[in-house]
């Protein structure tokens, strides 16, 4: 069990099985830093997490965890990556044996480690305290104040109060979830002067309750910024999926007044994969949404201003300056524009669906729904990447998971790895040219009507889960009749735009125009909404790199 002493000082954790070892690790803390720091005991990952969700609800700072790499049931590493998402400030040491150092250095990329320290330590003075005065002294100097959590009341199967779940998990908004059965979820009604016939009820942190809002007006009360800091500036990124994130943090570390632009949440499709195992840096893996922030804080920290819950509706050319404008009439302008606006899943048209969206049918991850398919069955429909890596992740709760491809096999759409680890897990099953003919249900998901694409045979199946992975059209049309794009929406671009020799017939530069420049001179595309990309997260990041560049040699050039 956890031990802990004044609740009223900064804490320091530390966890390790073995209690002579964790008593003389508290010892030499104490000695150090026990008058100006709580040190806090456990000696399992298990107590260890539950003291600090605890700590967290009551609003506590932890400043450092150091945690023990050999332990039973959930190694150091293990611990540290959920404790990351409960205190992701908090500086992170790993406690290893020299054999384990290996091991350390694999911790760096899965848990973003601050440092490890090689059993014994002592004399402490020369091997431990110097360490930890560096981590206390970058964790003083950084943003670690606590942020009090948002409060949800809504229904369980309510479209609307999955949006608002899903909208403050994917920007990072800590929130709790209360169900408007529950005495809690009825006290907080109650408190706001309201009954469960309009939810979800949001309660700022605050105390500002809300009722049924929508995003804008959600973001700007839990303190995302929704209004531009300035009129004008270098560079415009327009949506906040990876390539947009990539633009942003080169675009400003290089000296632009660059400002992201995003509609919903930063990270685009990739903030909302469970697992991403093929990208480069990190060999076991790394969740969407911790990428995403990441990049995000990596964007602020070089001055960028992200926006979020801003629609973007219009783009245009007024001389040398290039026209952002927003649904609700206001516009900001720039030297350049990136368009980096991804895509999105394509909806399904099965007869049914559109009633019972957010209601056991979901477009995505949906990652705040994963904890409540604990022991059900799940239906996944779609043969990609995005959909293996959802179907890895839901089989660690789910009963089973069942994928449906209408194509014939998954090895057109998906890498390799995953459709490796598909078929080693003993609870996910492939059902290859099987299409959904309709879903149905009374206020949520119950059955699924699945059709064999060759024998055109159907089957009527129950489900409470369908997630939705079908392919991904473009968020461009917002862009009809200013920037050229091709037969399915995608932005034309560079070579595209000069197939036949020429440029575009209003093209008015001598030159042609660059890589990623559009039809429109400073305005660049980068990601997945450029025809012919790469759809890969790493490509899209790169792309969002080298339109940075190709806008430096466009300013230095206008």
């Amino acid at each position: 069990m956890a031990q802990a002493a004044d609740a009223t000082r900064t804490v320091i954790l530390t966890v390790d099985d073995d209690p002579g070892v964790s008593r003389a690790v508290a010892r030499d803390l104490r000695r150090r830093y026990g008058e100006s720091y709580r040190i806090v005991r456990a000696e399992s990952g298990e107590s260890a997490l539950e003291a600090l969700r605890e700590l967290k609800l009551r609003g506590d700072l932890v400043a450092v965890i150091l945690a023990d790499y050999r332990m039973p049931r959930m190694n150091g590493i293990e611990f540290l990556e959920q404790a990351l998402d409960v205190y992701p400030g908090a500086r992170r040491v790993l406690l290893t044996a020299y054999a384990d150092t290996s091991a350390a250095i694999d911790a760096i990329n899965v848990v973003d480690l601050d440092h490890y320290l090689l059993k014994p330590w002592d004399p402490p003075e020369e091997k431990l305290y110097p360490v930890l005065d560096d981590l206390l002294e970058a964790w003083r100097s950084s943003d670690f104040r606590p942020v009090p959590a948002t409060k949800v009341v809504g229904h369980r199967w309510s479209a609307r109060s999955s949006d608002v779940r899903e909208f403050l998990a994917r920007n990072q908004v800590p929130y709790r979830w209360y169900s408007a059965d529950e005495p809690e979820g009825r006290r907080l009604l109650a408190a706001a002067g309201q009954d469960a016939r309009r939810l979800p009820l949001v309660i700022t942190p605050d105390g500002t309750p809300l009722v049924e809002p929508e995003a804008p007006e959600l973001a700007a009360r839990v303190g995302l910024a929704t209004t531009p800091a300035a009129d004008f500036y270098d560079l415009v990124v327009i949506g906040g999926g990876p390539a947009g994130l990539g633009a942003a943090v080169y675009g400003a570390s290089e000296g632009l007044r660059t400002v992201l632009v995003e509609r919903s949440a930063t990270g685009g499709q990739a903030g909302q994969s469970s697992r991403i195992e093929n990208y480069l840096g990190f060999p076991d893996g790394v969740s969407g949404g911790q990428l995403t922030e990441r990049a995000r804080r990596q964007a602020t920290k070089f001055g960028a201003e992200i926006l979020t819950a801003r629609e973007v509706t219009g783009l245009e050319a007024n001389g040398s300056a290039r026209v952002v404008r927003f649904s609700d009439g206001s516009a900001i302008a720039a030297h350049s524009v990136i368009l980096a606006t991804g895509v999105s899943y394509r909806e399904l048209e099965a007869p049914g669906t559109a009633d019972l969206t957010g209601c056991g049918v979901f477009y995505g991850s949906a990652l705040t729904e994963a904890a409540s398919c604990q022991g059900h069955d799940v239906y996944i429909v779609g043969g990609a990447n995005s959909a293996g890596q959802a179907a890895m992740y839901l089989a660690r709760g789910a009963k089973s998971v069942t994928l449906l491809v209408r194509g014939p096999s998954l090895s057109a759409s998906m890498s390799h790895y995953l459709i490796q680890q598909i078929e080693e897990a003993p609870n996910i099953s492939v059902r290859c040219g099987t299409v959904v003919d309709a879903v149905h249900g009374s206020g949520r998901l119950e059955q699924l009507t699945l059709r064999h694409v060759e024998s055109g045979e159907s089957e009527l199946v129950d489900a409470q889960w369908l997630f939705v992975f079908i392919g991904a059209a473009p968020l461009t049309d917002w862009l009809d009749g200013a920037v050229l794009r091709d037969e399915h929406g995608f932005i034309l671009s560079g070579p595209d735009l000069t197939a036949n020799g020429r440029p575009p017939a209003d093209w008015e530069l001598d030159r042609p125009p660059y890589h990623l420049e559009t039809n429109i001179p400073g305005v660049f595309v980068a990601g997945d909404a450029r025809a012919e990309s790469a759809k890969r997260v790493a490509s899209a990041v790169g792309e969002g790199a080298m339109a940075v560049m190709l806008v430096h040699r466009y300013l230095e050039q206008s």
